[in-house]
């Protein structure tokens, strides 16, 4: 054995475990029918043309104890255990009523509630203000309440609300972040879970009572994996909700198309700024050719970023800016001097012919 295999668990695809049965003269149809593995298969209804392989041991009574891997177990995906789970979410999801609109309106109504990160705890005494779950629920339904309010002035059509970007604080019940940095929490994470759920799910009530809602997720670095279940397990939620609609892929950066604007959306962490214009003009080619005014809404750092790349010859614009947060500074940035910047929800409207036309922030 080489050294670089060595203490390595070694994983056989089934072809090649029938291949070692066959030359060990073991081959699973040879095995006696009354032996204790077709008893055990007969007990579990497994039929042993599905069996891939099967380990066996002895327990402190000599009794034989059998492991069984099947074709269905293989075959199972990741994919296909978050469809299940959906699955089951959508036989208990609510009816919503239609709602009967007016003649539709050319505005949207852009609500970007950017990196909220319930279960962040923060406390007055270390860092001059204080921040948990409770305080995160209610200052995004006040953002919420107070961008609907703003807008009364314009007549919206459609509603986009941007989700995920750290919704959560944490991705595992080790209190760290996916990448396994460990953060201050109030509550557990199974809580903080349950407070996203509820939240997410009064903000698309609440603003579905203004307009058709769109609803596009953006993947962060806080809440990788936990936020995306969150986001499908929401999309479920919302299935018999003819006026809803979700984009919870697992791109990276994903697109919107309203009348002549192109909106992208990336959480911030990845990509830089300066290469976000030709990632749009190369992922959405189209898109850029049928649009007039382009943005990109990004979030990751709390504070306001604006910067503008513009064409010198036809002048055509791509705005770039980061979003601020309703969220306050932990220990860690507070340490660091990441700290004293203003807190707030932001929105935007769009009109279908002239872009965007007004940015709307709700402070706290």
């Amino acid at each position: 054995m080489t050294e670089k295999l060595k203490g390595k668990r070694l994983r056989l695809s089934a072809e090649e475990v029938e291949l070692i049965y066959e030359f060990r003269g073991k081959d699973l149809e040879n095995i006696n029918s009354n032996s204790a593995l077709d008893l055990h298969l007969l007990e579990r209804g497994i039929d042993k043309k599905d069996v891939i392989s099967v380990k066996h041991w002895q327990n402190m009574k000599g009794e034989l104890r059998f492991s069984i891997v099947t074709k269905e177990d293989v075959g199972v995906s990741e994919s296909t255990i978050i469809k299940n789970i959906s699955k089951f979410i959508e036989e208990y999801s609510p009816d919503y009523p239609k709602i009967k609109r007016k003649k539709t309106s050319s505005h949207l109504l852009v609500v970007n509630p950017a990196d909220i990160h319930i279960g962040k705890y923060a406390n007055s005494d270390e860092t001059g203000e204080e921040y948990n779950v409770n305080i995160a629920f209610v200052r995004v339904i006040e953002g919420i309440e107070g961008l609907i309010e703003k807008s009364k002035g314009f007549d919206i059509g459609k509603v986009l609300f941007c989700i995920g970007n750290d919704v959560l604080h944490i991705d595992n019940v080790y209190n760290t972040t996916t990448k396994g940095t460990r953060q201050d929490v109030d509550g557990k994470w199974w809580e903080h879970l349950d407070v996203a759920l509820n939240l997410y799910v009064r903000c698309i009530e609440r603003l579905r009572e203004i307009a058709p809602v769109d609803v596009v997720h953006c993947m962060s670095n806080h809440d990788y994996q936990s936020g995306y279940h969150l986001a499908k397990n929401l999309e479920s939620w919302f299935r018999k909700a003819d006026d809803v609609s979700f984009d919870v892929g697992v791109a990276h950066r994903k697109y919107y198309k309203y009348g002549k604007s192109l909106i992208g959306f990336e959480h911030g962490d990845a990509a830089k700024m300066d290469k976000l214009p030709l990632l749009m003009a190369q992922e959405k080619s189209q898109d850029w050719a049928d649009t007039k005014f382009r943005y990109w809404y990004l979030h990751h750092l709390h504070h306001k970023i604006k910067y503008k790349w513009q064409d010198a010859k036809d002048y055509i614009g791509v705005t770039v800016e980061y979003l601020r947060s309703p969220s306050s500074s932990d220990s860690w940035h507070h340490r660091k001097g990441y700290c004293g910047v203003p807190k707030a929800v932001e929105g935007f409207i769009h009109e279908k012919e002239t872009g965007q036309v007004a940015r709307l922030v709700h402070y706290f």
